[in-house]
């Protein structure tokens, strides 16, 4: 198999424990600041982070906060004008290192023209994903998702939510290490959105580490292990949830405060969750 098909779905077992070693998502000191005009705009100012492999962590904050900038990053989308992001160890620059993420998209568009089950071949094509394998993982995404009905549907027809579901199979075709979602539950109807708490529970269950973003903090309260809050480019707070939220105090009234004050303290420092 050559370099650029390489495909970590397909490692043995004892590669896979090897390249698990590092933290899912390292970050140190990053900033991306972007031109305007004569000027210029930060988007992120020196963010650092790490969480560990396993966890469901919420990156969680206002409009225009920096989060999918973030996101833009880790995916190789754009480059920070300071500082270093890393995926397993692997700098985000280099592009083996998103051979591991399955990544959707806040507004998710896609090929239109084909049927659920042929973008999803489509996609699992583009890792190199052997045919039996990658028939076996087609059927069982959209058994996952409830979309064997509209398999043979073309994507152009689907509702907005049955277009979200497809996107996420999509996002999980290549059976990723780390999953990142921004605003995965957008569109859904309360059916949908626990299709997706159960599949992200299931990625929790067989080890994996799903980064995602929402606004919906009900949502994120339910599912995560670790939470950041993101204000104006800069991490104002962040830890397991557990202790990072006060007992008793619903995590949306917790997030309105921290953003109103424009500081709070971490939970990182004391935990032992690895976030830092």
């Amino acid at each position: 198999m050559t370099h650029s098909c390489f495909s970590y779905l397909h490692c043995s077992p004892l590669l896979r424990s090897i390249l698990n070693m590092s933290a899912a998502i390292d970050i140190q000191d990053l900033s991306v600041t972007y031109a305007a005009g004569r000027g210029s705009v930060p988007a992120l100012q020196n963010l650092t982070m790490s969480i560990p492999t396993g966890q469901v962590f919420g990156f969680i904050g206002p409009n225009g906060a920096g989060k999918t900038t973030a996101m833009h990053v880790l995916l190789g989308f754009i480059e920070a004008t300071s500082g270093t992001a890393s995926i397993f160890g692997t700098d985000v620059r280099h592009s083996i290192a998103r051979q591991r993420i399955g990544y959707l998209a806040e507004h998710p568009n896609t090929y239109r023209f084909l049927t659920g089950e042929e973008l999803l071949r489509a996609a699992g094509q583009l890792f190199c994903i052997p045919r039996r394998p990658l028939e076996a993982r087609i059927a069982s995404l959209l058994e996952q998702l409830d979309l064997v009905h509209a398999a043979k549907r073309r994507v152009g027809t689907y509702s907005r939510g049955m277009l979200q579901r497809i996107c996420i199979a999509e996002a999980l075709i290549n059976d990723p290490d780390l999953v990142i979602l921004d605003e995965p539950t957008s569109g859904l109807d309360p059916i949908g959105r626990g299709l997706i708490r159960d599949i992200i529970s299931d990625l929790r269950t067989r080890g994996k580490t799903v980064f995602f973003s929402s606004h919906e903090l009900s949502e994120v309260e339910l599912v995560c292990d670790g939470l950041a809050i993101l204000n104006q480019g800069r991490l104002v707070a962040q830890g397991p949830t557990a202790t990072l939220v006060p007992t008793g105090e619903p995590l949306e009234r917790f997030f309105m405060r921290t953003i109103a004050d424009g500081d709070a303290p971490s939970a990182s420092d004391s935990s032992s969750g690895g976030l830092s």
